[in-house]
């Protein structure tokens, strides 16, 4: 009788049956390197292929943010004389004119006020600074520098016309007069 054990017969034992399942012979240090170092490579790899996509997704909300917000820059750029004209109207109406054409007045400053709200729902905001302030070279251009009795030096004296933002990029300057009287 044969011995009959719990082995299979039908299995090859020709090997190291400790052998990697892959082929490579045991103690092979180079091998073990080259498939480490082999793997190191594409984990490399992997991991800036990773970083390179979540960039670009970073990026592409970082535009679409700029955009959304803007995007209409150049539009609202080419509306600001709209409003410098309607502000330059009721500020030449007089009294008389007033008086005259009250419904025409009142018609103008209905478009001004309209105007304004439009622009304040797309994040743009009247820069108006007032007489008396300082100038402030980030949201106020000098068209001229002058003298001016009981002012001191930077001092806004006259305001030729309203500077707008749009969030917090500027679209254009207040256009001032600053005073260049020394200290007192």
């Amino acid at each position: 009788m044969s011995d009959t054990t719990n082995q299979p017969t039908d299995l090859p034992i020709d090997g190291d049956p400790l052998a990697d399942p892959l082929g490579y012979p045991s103690g092979d240090d180079e091998a073990l390197a080259a498939v480490t170092a082999e793997r190191d490579d594409y984990r490399d790899r992997f991991m800036r292929a990773l970083a390179d996509a979540e960039n670009a997704r970073k990026r592409a909300e970082k535009d679409r943010r700029e955009a959304e917000n803007y995007g209409g820059s150049k539009l609202a750029r080419d509306l600001l004389p709209v409003h410098d004209a309607l502000t330059r109207a009721l500020e030449a109406a007089g009294d008389e004119q007033r008086a005259a054409a009250a419904a025409l007045i009142e018609g103008v400053e209905l478009t001004l006020r309209e105007l304004e709200n439009v622009f304040a729902r797309h994040g743009i905001r009247v820069i108006a600074p007032a007489i008396g302030e300082r100038f402030d070279p980030q949201t106020h251009e000098a068209m001229f520098e002058a003298p001016a009795p009981g002012t001191t030096a930077g001092e806004i004296i006259q305001v030729m016309g309203s500077g707008f933002m749009l969030h917090d990029r500027l679209l254009r300057a207040a256009q001032v007069g600053v005073s260049s009287n020394t200290a007192g």
